[in-house]
């Protein structure tokens, strides 16, 4: 894990679902949701769906992702589950969906994702 999913609190049940508890600090000025961590959650259950599905060869980046914002909440908890549509060697596309806990549809999103080989990168001398 790292420092998005603890603060946004993200508990996976497996890699194509996410669960959070709605907290005081993810709702916006308007006093909702924020579309942030909506958008926070599909981009990483995307990933780990993916991810689920590479080899230890294999690096995976966002290249985009479309969000429909449909409903939004305030309190309780949501779930985002993701279905791998197409992967091929190079590319994924895959499919997201947002649900209250009272069973409420709140987002929806499509995503497509690069897959590519890992490369030695060259170390960064300390001090830049």
């Amino acid at each position: 894990m790292d420092g998005i999913t603890r603060f946004v609190g993200m508990r996976w049940e497996d890699p194509q679902t996410i669960r959070l508890r709605i907290r005081p600090e993810l709702i916006n000025g308007g006093g909702l949701l924020s579309g942030v961590v909506t958008y926070a959650l599909v981009d990483y259950c995307m990933g780990s769906t993916l991810w689920a599905q590479t080899s230890e060869q294999e690096r995976i980046a966002t290249i985009s992702i479309a969000v429909n914002y449909i409903q939004t909440a305030v309190e309780g908890e949501i779930v985002c589950r993701t279905t791998l549509d197409r992967r091929n060697r190079t590319t994924a596309v895959m499919r997201s969906e947002v649900h209250h806990e009272d069973g409420r549809l709140l987002v929806t999103a499509i995503g497509s994702y690069s897959i590519f080989l890992a490369r030695n990168r060259p170390a960064i001398p300390s001090g830049s």
